[in-house]
């Protein structure tokens, strides 16, 4: 069920306070008052409030999005803090949303952040997303990487995806139409094949290379600038320090955004990666 910590009225006007915090994007041709005024209005969100949704969501908060949604059912434990910069040493123990709240509103009380504190499903994920603009996602299992790619094509959602592990990581944005995760993977891999990063680890920077990559897409996606990674995904290996994208196309066999779509509704996802537990 989702909470709202503090209500956000439509933008219409900046005011002189939102004129001098946001200053350095008003200066920028190509964002302006308008385009501030577009990201005070912009509804996003973060599946995730862990790795990936810590540098995320603070920079979305930062650059003045107006409403930052929130899913997450885990507790702050101390092995998180090496990387999850939403959450400090007397958080562990806390729900992540609870911690992440306080971290966000600490940056910048004018964000509403909702909270969804549940495992996003077949059941309710169409539910949370509906509200919201952009879904970002940083699950770190595969059944919740296809849930929600399913759910956001099917929402009519654009999604900004992203993953880490070890030194390495990506990340791409799916807009409705152009293709999905899908395209790329048509099945997941069989369990055990990938390890987690609780298994074979993750640098504790990668999260903030990745993530801010993430957030940055977003923007432009809300103010409608640029050029976005749709099509494109971006491989990091932090290692090697080298950055190269890949080209990617919609597939017209895809199961959900093919021309003969098999995938039309959502599905059980656990059982579709081979009974991979969800966790957030």
């Amino acid at each position: 069920m989702a909470t709202q910590t503090e209500s956000q009225t439509k933008t219409t006007a900046l005011t002189p306070y939102q004129v001098s915090r946001y200053s350095r994007h008003i200066i920028m041709p190509q964002v302006g008052s308008v385009g501030q005024r577009k990201l005070l209005d912009a509804k996003v969100l973060m599946v995730g409030a862990g790795g990936l949704g810590s540098p995320i969501t603070i920079y979305l908060t930062l650059a003045g999005v107006g409403t930052v949604g929130l899913v997450d059912f885990d507790d702050v434990d101390v092995t998180n803090l090496q990387r999850q910069i939403l959450h400090y040493n007397d958080d562990i123990g806390r729900p992540k949303v609870e911690s992440a709240v306080d971290t966000l509103k600490a940056y910048n009380p004018d964000t509403t952040v909702n909270v969804h504190e549940e495992p996003i499903s077949s059941i309710n994920a169409m539910e949370i997303m509906k509200d919201y603009d952009v879904i970002v996602n940083g699950a770190d299992n595969f059944p919740t990487r296809y849930l929600v790619n399913d759910a956001a094509y099917l929402s009519g959602k654009t999604l900004v995806d992203g993953s880490i592990l070890l030194f390495d990581g990506q990340a791409t944005t799916y807009i409705p139409g152009q293709g999905c995760y899908r395209c790329l993977f048509p099945t997941p891999p069989p369990p055990g094949e990938v390890p987690s990063c609780a298994e074979a680890g993750v640098l504790g920077m990668l999260p903030g290379m990745v993530g801010t990559i993430q957030a940055t897409e977003v923007v432009k996606q809300v103010l409608g600038v640029g050029d976005s990674l749709s099509g494109r995904l971006l491989l990091i290996d932090a290692l090697s320090m080298e950055f190269r994208t890949v080209k990617i196309r919609r597939n017209p066999q895809c199961p959900l955004c093919g021309d003969e779509p098999t995938v039309t509704e959502l599905i059980d996802y656990v059982a579709f990666c081979g009974g991979a537990p969800l966790t957030g």
